[in-house]
């Protein structure tokens, strides 16, 4: 992902953008180390992770590390790259509902009170942000999942997980040192994802 939009088009104001693959979408958390290192050792999210509570997942590596201050914030020193499917991550955002009322996407509020009632999954369109971490025009996707979703996505959407602190690190000691061609080298590259019409989300 780089810092500028280099096609003739500017980014839409909303849009999922990650890196994917025909069956996979890598999201981004992060974590403290007593949940982050065994997460990454096994694959997959130890019993101590909590299924019950909502996560929230993030395509935007760079949105990432802007919630985790480079893993330097307290519990969030482990980031993790995490693999999950496509279908998973399809129907977490066909089901989702936007965790605040819009004027225009929402017939009233009360019928988007009852669809936050009834959605396991929940977006916030957050401002992308760029290698020092500043606001960029255009918004990222968050997708916060409870109930079914959060059990879904430890247990059964996930594919693998991957420890990329060391890469968050990297990037930003280039940042700080001025390198900044080297640090964009160094960044996923999330391009524009085809997630079907999301006018329920407000995009």
């Amino acid at each position: 992902m780089s810092e500028t939009n280099t096609t003739a088009e500017p980014t839409p104001n909303r849009q999922v953008r990650a890196v994917h693959t025909d069956t996979t979408v890598t999201v981004y958390q992060a974590y403290s180390p007593r949940l982050g290192v065994p997460a990454a050792r096994d694959g997959r999210f130890p019993p101590a992770w909590k299924r019950e509570r909502m996560t929230w997942i993030k395509p935007s590596f760079l949105w990432m590390m802007y919630r985790c201050g480079w893993a330097t914030k307290a519990d969030q020193e482990t980031v993790l790259a995490i693999e999950i499917t496509r279908e998973g991550f399809d129907h977490a955002l066909r089901h989702a509902c936007l965790s605040h009322f819009e004027r225009g996407t929402h017939a009233d509020r009360a019928v988007w009170q009852q669809a936050l009632r009834d959605s396991p999954a929940r977006v916030q369109w957050d401002p992308e942000r760029d290698l020092h971490l500043n606001v960029l025009p255009h918004r990222s996707l968050q997708l916060g999942l409870s109930g079914t979703a959060s059990r879904a996505y430890a247990d059964a959407w996930t594919v693998s997980i991957r420890d990329v602190t060391p890469l968050a690190r990297e990037i930003h000691a280039l940042v700080r040192a001025g390198d900044e061609a080297a640090a964009r080298a160094l960044l996923p590259v999330e391009t524009p994802y085809p997630a079907g019409p999301l006018e329920h989300l407000g995009a």
